[in-house]
């Protein structure tokens, strides 16, 4: 399943999270998120100190698991998304 996740910066953190980010590899990316998450894009709005990210993933542990290594800093909310087409079958489908 694909997934949005919206994610605005506590006010006293945004300093100490985009340091924290900006270390950050792109293997410790991945390690922060497992191997059961797969990250489509993300997008950072660093002027208002928030964001968004699409990712897949099958297993709602993982994506727990990674949302606590971050709620230390900042509040978020994961939706369940469809794209495009997901969206246009589902339509066709419900109202034909």
């Amino acid at each position: 399943m694909k997934f949005m996740l919206l994610y605005k910066l506590h006010a006293e953190k945004r300093q100490d999270a985009l340091k924290a980010f900006a270390q950050m590899t792109p293997d410790n990316d991945k390690e922060d998120m497992g191997d059961q998450i797969k990250l489509i894009g993300r997008w950072h709005d660093v002027a208002h100190s928030k964001g968004v990210a699409i990712f897949e993933s099958d297993n709602t542990e993982a994506i727990y698991n990674w949302a606590v290594n971050w709620n230390s800093v900042l509040d978020l909310e994961i939706s369940p998304v469809l794209d495009d087409a997901e969206t246009r079958a589902f339509g066709k489908k419900k109202f034909g």
